[in-house]
């Protein structure tokens, strides 16, 4: 055990600690991790390598990435200019380098001695296990930290926490959200992961969140790895405004059956992934060219946003909504009716001052009147 000084505190009846960590039980008991998608997903760390004086090779290793974690990914820039002021203030000595308190989490019970009967002021025993705690908040200043280490050792160096133990997981997240969602702007498609995945659990979002993810990860989806998970990445597909568009969808009544069934995903996952398969060979030419916008935030809204018309048809068939050559049938007309050059990007897509909204009539309009009769 590590004992520490500490105030026991309390707020609605959940109780933390206000302790003084030294540079030391930093490096040894916080573990750094970042919210990522296996293989699929983005590194931990993003930036470009430009010359600095973090070992960033070894920094990579200690940070761990897992669906189950909930920090974004670092930023080398921000490691860097930590590493930099926390050496201004060490040959300085006038400013300190963590004035402000770092909120953590212990995997396991802490114990609290207090220095007498009834008093808030003690010492806090934490289990001397590596990685026993996680940064709520903070993160990037104790990764800082980390990497400056070895300027650290020799210097009397607290480090004041606030800290909180066996907290569940979805209120941790809700913290962690609570404190950047405004502050540090964290972005939509973050928020859109954790909230599918446990923070509020918005059941019609979870599965748009699940959609979301297949059309990404699926290597037979015509969006694989095109989808800007976490909003970050190569792809050009952001992930917030398409995963709120099929959250309205699922809010609704089109696809029916209860948000919560394993199926439910699964066939919403397969549906999604064969419809936009077959949008891809409809419309070929501009789904594989650079100079269309067919795979632009508004176009690929539009697609959902019709979808439960396509689903209808399906359904008036008696044929099961994921079979790709049925959607193929039904959303044909597109091809005929609309074509390639409506989503050239300096052509009919600019002319036409092209939405959400106007997109989606027009394909409802092709798929209702196929031949172009009574319009």
């Amino acid at each position: 055990m590590i004992n520490v000084a500490a105030i026991r505190m309390q707020q609605f009846g959940v109780q933390f600690y206000q302790a003084s960590l030294t540079a030391e039980d930093i490096d040894k008991l916080v573990r750094f991790e970042v919210l990522s998608y296996g293989e699929s997903g983005q590194p931990a760390v993003r930036g470009g390598k430009s010359p600095s004086k973090v070992n960033w090779d070894l920094l990579e290793r200690r940070i761990a990435s897992s669906e189950k974690a909930y920090q974004r990914q670092i930023i080398r820039r921000k490691i860097d200019e930590l590493v930099q002021y926390y050496e201004q203030c060490r040959q300085a000595r006038d400013l300190p380098s963590i004035p402000g308190a770092v909120i953590i989490s212990c995997d396991e019970k802490l114990s609290f001695e207090p220095a007498e009967p009834g008093a808030i002021v003690g010492r806090l025993k934490v289990p001397e296990r590596e990685g026993i705690l996680r940064a709520i908040d903070g993160q990037h200043r104790l990764l800082a930290l980390h990497a400056d280490i070895d300027n650290m050792r020799g210097h009397d160096f607290a480090v004041p926490a606030i800290i909180f133990d066996r907290l569940p997981e979805d209120h941790i997240v809700q913290m962690f959200v609570t404190i950047n969602a405004k502050h540090t702007r964290l972005n939509a498609s973050h928020l859109v992961s954790l909230s599918g995945r446990q923070l509020y659990r918005d059941e019609s979002l979870a599965v748009a969140h699940d959609v979301v993810r297949a059309l990404n990860d699926r290597e037979d989806s015509p969006l694989h790895g095109e989808i800007k998970l976490l909003g970050v990445g190569r792809g050009r597909v952001a992930q917030a405004p398409l995963a709120q568009e099929l959250k309205k969808l699922f809010a609704g009544d089109a696809f029916g059956g209860p948000r919560k069934s394993a199926d439910f995903h699964d066939d919403a996952k397969k549906f999604f992934v064969n419809y936009f398969k077959q949008v891809a060979v409809v419309f070929g030419a501009a789904w594989g060219g650079r100079k269309y916008s067919i795979k632009s935030a508004a176009a690929l809204r539009a697609f959902v946003r019709v979808s439960p018309d396509v689903v209808r048809r399906l359904d008036q068939e008696h044929v099961d909504r994921s079979d790709f050559r049925a959607i193929g049938r039904v959303i044909a007309p597109w091809g005929r009716r609309i074509g390639d050059q409506r989503f050239e990007t300096e052509g009919a897509w600019k002319r036409s001052g092209t939405t959400v909204d106007s997109l989606a009539r027009e394909l409802k309009l092709a798929l209702e009147y196929p031949e172009g009769a009574g319009v």
